[in-house]
């Protein structure tokens, strides 16, 4: 008696919009991260910077850095 045939589209609506609003705080978390939040970054910035130094030399460097990307 009650029912109207609109509660189906209304509950999938709703999925919708919390899925929406769970990627929205998803995206703006990664965001406020800037680069940090990619596997390794901090590691590269820290070598790059022992190279800038000169703490490292070239070969060592490249061979760290290959390291650090997997191959």
């Amino acid at each position: 008696m009650w029912y109207s045939g609109a509660s189906w589209w209304m509950g999938v609506s709703m999925l919708v919009f919390w899925a929406g609003v769970i990627l929205l705080i998803a995206w703006a978390v990664r965001g406020a991260g800037g680069a940090d939040w990619r596997r390794g970054s901090r590691a590269a910035s820290i070598l790059e910077e022992r190279f800038a130094r000169g703490e490292i030399d070239r070969s060592e460097f490249e061979e760290r850095r290959a390291t650090l990307e997997g191959r």
